[in-house]
């Protein structure tokens, strides 16, 4: 259960900041999009960006799938219905994720 709290506090990317709307890509067959949002740390943290992966033909809440910090603009490239380049992370769209605070991306979620 502690192991629990601790990844709640600290490493779950549904508690990540909103941030103010920067970009967004819809795939090519229009059953996803990505938005992005860039996020200040205030005066202790860098910026980061946070990409949020919309289900437009299902009815899911949004997921965060993007998080990398000294990142102030997000470019957003589809290179099939399934696979999404933010910022050069390529991501297998829905199940895996980028987050910095982890060397790799996963497919945890």
């Amino acid at each position: 259960m502690l192991g629990y709290g601790v990844y709640w506090a600290f490493f779950d990317m549904n508690r990540l900041p909103k941030g103010e709307f920067i970009s967004e890509a819809e795939s090519p067959n229009g059953e996803y999009t990505v938005k992005a949002y860039m996020t200040s740390g205030g005066a202790t943290a860098d910026f980061a960006v946070r990409g949020e992966l919309h289900f437009n033909t299902e009815n899911r809440k949004p997921k965060s799938i993007y998080w990398n910090h000294h990142e102030e603009q997000a470019v957003i490239k589809w290179t099939d219905e399934d696979t999404v380049l933010t910022n050069h992370h390529k991501l297998n769209v829905p199940h895996e994720v980028f987050d910095y605070r982890h060397t790799r991306k996963s497919s945890k979620r």
